[in-house]
């Protein structure tokens, strides 16, 4: 699908525009090449609905508000538009906005800009998107790759602070730096899909990009549009799906950005209680205002579309749909039905997927939901919100929590390492150990395991491969897995030296081997949003701290066994019941020497004897590493 080049606003584009229908405004508002009267430049089209005159000034008319006024448009639309000849691609401008009633001019950055200025610079920039795709192969067939039964395997990355050159003044990769050191690092360790952390223009650099104002523009921190492009068609080229982080749930109120755009809280909910978010300090978008609407909708298929982004991620949707969300009593004003449900946000979210999904089919939008809000990801034909994914908070709390307590008390919290199976196909759920856990005082997942050095190495290791055997997509932040010892700084790039002890070499490896089996064997990964994909084995032995399930696809001999030792002592003639008999290979084990591990093991095959164990009619028996996971898989009967 493509965008229409047609800039010329229709009537039936303002009917969907005001009625929050309309996703391809993109094409209509902003700064677009055209020609007028033989002369090449640049249109111009803004809404500012309660300005009394708005007009566009830049490097062409040296700054002079008074030069290139724009139109109102006749309709009472509020979209003010005009045509500037001479401007070239690369040029700066802003709106300039009197405001109804008088009062002193104000400048404003194009909300629909393609380019902005490098921060701390804040002004747009006229930008021609043109640009020569080679992904064609990759948008045929990328479907199967993201599909809910497909080795779903994202490294989440931010673009700053990935890799850093030293040499050159701790200067960040450029996208095409990063498009190739990227590529290389994710083929060889098996990733299928790299999450950017939101790459849209932001401001300030230390809010990770998650204080978004350029809605229609990769930060210029990195490269030019085309440079980001170019990033995204090289990893599709290399077999690498790419994600993006994308905030629709508040914006900074910085004054040349969207906060009060025409003098008004237009993007913003003029209702303090629901315009403000308590937490961040930003503005909460009205999402019952068709425009408003429009404007989001419209940004989102712009980045699946323009930029053949693979998948949205969207960020802290749980605020989004709660009006009391970070407020206390008396804070927060009820729905019309007397309850706390943001109800407009809500169509909103429902109609953004309906969207995506409608004219993007081999994509999908996941939701970062924090809470236990129902039907998140089934379709909104049934009542639910209509995402293809969500982010599996629950399990990340309680499983991070049982890895940093003494494995001598863990018997007394099995139940966290355990619980995640009871709701773990109520959703389709990507298990994600993300940058939130390795931040703000947190510490990085090595530092939270608990024991000494070869402890904590090992139990990041068992957590691991519990994530990849366990059912759910995989997601990881970058630095974990080589097992970086200090928590993530936007500020420094991740320590990348450490690769040359054996610890980090080890954990390296691990993760390596685990995505090359989580996508070699169907048992892992064809039935993770389904049932009967797992049993249970043993979920009860908590006095030694094991659990084992199995996991399962369609075919009957497709059955892996998984046994998880979280204990620091090796359990020698261990019996694990299995549901057929012959020979079982050890094909994987977390503790081996290659992963800095002990060694202990099972010499490659065990067989499976015709005793009854567990409720089932055969058996093996075991030496279970410490501190480990192992895999087996029936090999012969």
């Amino acid at each position: 699908m493509s965008t229409s080049d047609d800039q010329t606003i229709s009537d039936y584009d303002i009917y969907l525009f005001r009625e929050g229908n309309h996703c391809w405004m993109s094409a209509k508002l902003g700064s677009h090449r055209t020609c007028e009267g033989g002369e090449e430049g640049f249109s111009f089209a803004v809404w500012a609905p309660n300005a009394a005159e708005v007009s566009v000034l830049g490097d062409f008319n040296g700054w002079d508000r008074e030069r290139h006024p724009l139109t109102p448009r006749k309709d009472g639309s509020g979209i003010f538009s005009g045509f500037v000849p001479g401007v070239r691609s690369g040029a700066l401008y802003k709106y300039s906005i009197w405001p109804f009633g008088g009062g002193v001019p104000f400048e404003k950055s194009d909300p629909y800009a393609n380019r902005w200025e490098t921060p701390p610079g804040t002004a747009s920039m006229v930008w021609d998107l043109s640009y020569d795709w080679r992904d064609a192969a990759w948008m045929a067939s990328r479907g199967p790759t993201f599909a809910h039964n497909a080795p779903v395997s994202i490294y989440e990355v931010h673009l700053g602070s990935w890799r850093r050159v030293p040499e050159e003044g701790n200067r960040y990769l450029t996208y095409r730096e990063s498009a190739h050191a990227l590529a290389d690092y994710l083929g060889d360790h098996g990733f299928s899909h790299v999450e950017l952390l939101p790459v849209n223009e932001h401001p300030y650099y230390g809010s990770w990009g998650y204080q978004v104002l350029g809605y229609f523009a990769p930060t210029s921190r990195y490269g030019t549009p085309q440079d980001f492009m170019y990033f995204i068609d090289h990893l599709h080229q290399h077999g690498i799906g790419v994600i993006m982080d994308w905030v629709p749930s508040h914006f900074p109120a910085d004054p040349h950005g969207l906060a009060a755009f025409d003098g008004t809280p237009i993007y913003e909910h003029p209702h303090p209680a629901r315009g403000v978010h308590p937490e961040w300090g930003s503005l909460i978008f009205d999402y019952g205002r068709g425009e408003v609407a429009s404007f989001l909708l419209s940004s989102a298929v712009f980045w699946l579309d323009r930029y053949h982004i693979d998948g949205i991620r969207v960020d802290a949707v749980a605020s989004m749909l709660y009006l009391d969300y970070a407020r206390r009593e008396g804070e927060w004003h009820p729905n019309q039905f007397g309850g706390k449900d943001n109800i407009e946000a809500i169509r909103f979210i429902r109609k953004l997927n309906e969207m995506v999904y409608g004219i993007f089919p081999d994509v999908h939008v996941i939701a970062e939901e924090s809470t236990a809000w129902a039907l998140v990801t089934s379709p909104t034909y049934s009542g639910g919100l209509g995402f293809g994914m969500k982010w599996n908070m629950g399990w990340m709390h309680d499983t991070l929590q049982y890895f940093m307590i003494d494995p001598v008390y863990r018997k007394f919290h099995h139940d966290d390492l355990t619980f995640s199976i009871l709701y773990a196909f109520s959703e389709n759920f990507v298990l994600a150990l993300s940058h939130d856990e390795v931040v703000h005082g947190k510490g990085s997942l090595l530092g939270k395991m608990y024991g000494d050095a070869w402890q904590k190495f090992a139990g990041l290791r068992l957590l691991l491969g519990l994530m990849y055997a366990h059912p759910g997509k995989k997601l990881l932040f970058m630095g974990s897995e080589f097992g970086q010892w200090r928590e993530w700084s936007h500020e420094s790039s991740l320590d990348w030296n450490l690769l040359s002890g054996k610890p980090h070499a080890g954990v390296l490896q691990w993760v390596t081997d685990l995505n090359h089996l989580y996508r070699q064997e169907r048992a892992l990964h064809a039935l993770d949003f389904d049932p009967a994909g797992f049993s249970w084995v043993d979920s009860n032995d908590r006095d030694n701290g094991v659990i084992s399930f199995l996991r399962l696809a369609h075919g009957p001999e497709e059955v892996l066994l998984v046994i998880c030792n979280c204990t620091a002592v090796p359990r020698p003639g261990y019996r694990v019941g299995v549901p057929l008999g012959g020979q079982w290979e050890e094909i994987l084990n977390g503790d081996a020497a290659v992963y800095w591990g002990s060694g202990h093991g099972n010499y490659g095959t065990v067989f499976a004897l015709p005793k009854e164990s567990h409720g089932r009619p055969y058996s093996l028996v075991l030496t279970l590493p410490p501190l480990a996971v192992l895999i087996l898989k029936l090999c012969g009967v």
